[in-house]
């Protein structure tokens, strides 16, 4: 199936309303049940990530009545699924079903989670699936799951019980409810679905870090994760949002999201010094290590902070310690958020209108979707549909 005409998904006018159809959504999803066994592109080598994913069927986790059946209707594709399926990362755990920006319905519904959901609800899962939730968990008991040392991901990892963690690019995932959230009315099921991981990898290095009125943002690479940092950062009503990237060529794309300033590193001679003491934060989404780090520094004011949110298969590049000394700047990291603050996200974006540019492919095109994705061909986000689903989804 060809994808959906990309400049109709990208520039989107008036607003989205789920609710209106919701109460038949939900009252469809809630006469489905879940199979045995759920199907998906299943990775078995590192080679899948060159179009060689297969269609097969998996065993999910084992039940618990804490866990949620969804039927999935929509998949954001995100670096890390490339990252996994070449194990860029360390080993993968094959076969793999990668995809943790996951959109979908509940059919069925343990009785522990039955107090936070309802048959039928639309809810979203992102890049983690489980961490120990004790409260002798200094993490955990203040609200920083996704850095629990138990931490499960959504694909690629192993509950305490031996059993595997699958993904989203599949019909159906099995997940810990308290790892979902439900998605406000405002937001169409494939808007949500990137903001899962790659929104709130970059809403929450903005918020934690102070983004908004009275400073100056900059956002290093524009893909996929940079492309929420502009729109984040702007609706979140900072006074200056300067795109940073290589070359120009994504720069009006940039000015649409909302950027007032742009930086092209390879073709503006000495950038780092024209715009110097210019940034009171910059969120770098580049996931590669060849990036010219020191300059990066340079354009921090006194106080300001550096924090990297892309994750390279290699190290960083050395920079002289002059660099934080000089104006006492800081530099950090940030990993996804926990599922309080990506419902916080959500509902920031519902409320300010935020949409990502995003393209909508056909969950039996996904081979293909990964290996554009691979090409760097997204503008700036694929979201895989489950077809049956989304017709579904229209009642």
């Amino acid at each position: 199936m060809a994808a959906s005409n990309t400049s109709s998904s990208i520039q989107q006018s008036g607003t989205y309303s789920y609710e209106s159809s919701s109460r038949r959504k939900q009252a469809y999803y809630a006469t489905m049940t879940s199979p045995a066994q759920f199907n998906g592109w299943l990775g078995h080598d590192a080679s899948s990530v060159d179009g060689n994913l297969k269609w097969g069927s998996f065993e999910p986790k084992t039940w618990a009545e804490s866990d949620i059946d969804i039927k999935i209707t929509h998949c954001g594709i995100c670096g890390s699924d490339i990252h996994t399926l070449r194990s860029g990362w360390g080993p993968t755990q094959y076969p793999v079903c990668v995809g943790h920006e996951i959109v979908g319905h509940i059919v069925r519904l343990g009785e522990v989670s039955s107090k936070k959901f309802k048959m039928g609800d639309r809810v979203g899962v992102g890049a983690q699936a489980f961490s120990c939730q004790r409260d002798d968990c200094a993490d955990c008991s203040t609200g920083r799951e996704q850095h629990c040392s138990k931490m499960v991901g959504t694909y690629n990892g192993k509950y305490n019980d031996g059993s595997k963690s699958y993904g989203g690019y599949a019909d159906y995932v099995r997940v810990p409810s308290h790892f979902a959230f439900k998605i406000p009315d405002a937001l169409s099921s494939a808007d949500a679905a990137p903001m899962c991981c790659g929104g709130i990898t970059v809403y929450a290095p903005l918020v934690n870090n102070g983004a908004g009125p009275g400073k100056t943002v900059g956002i290093v690479g524009v893909g996929g994760l940079g492309h929420f940092g502009i729109l984040f950062a702007k609706a979140l009503g900072c006074d200056k949002v300067v795109a940073i990237s290589r070359s120009s060529a994504k720069k009006k794309d940039c000015e649409a999201m909302g950027a007032d300033g742009f930086i092209a590193t390879s073709e503006e001679e000495k950038w780092f010094k024209k715009h110097a003491h210019t940034l009171d934060l910059i969120v770098c989404t580049v996931s590669s290590p060849d990036m010219p780090l020191s300059g990066y520094l340079r354009l921090l004011r006194t106080y300001g902070q550096f924090i990297q949110v892309g994750n390279p298969e290699d190290k960083l590049p050395a920079f002289p310690a002059h660099a934080l000394l000089a104006k006492a700047c800081k530099i950090g990291g940030s990993m996804i958020g926990p599922p309080a603050q990506i419902e916080e996200m959500l509902q920031f974006a519902a409320d300010k209108g935020v949409k990502p540019w995003i393209e909508k492919r056909s969950m039996k095109t996904a081979n293909q979707a990964v290996i554009d994705m691979e090409d760097g061909k997204a503008r700036y986000r694929y979201v895989l549909v489950n077809e049956d689903a989304d017709d579904h989804a229209k009642l």
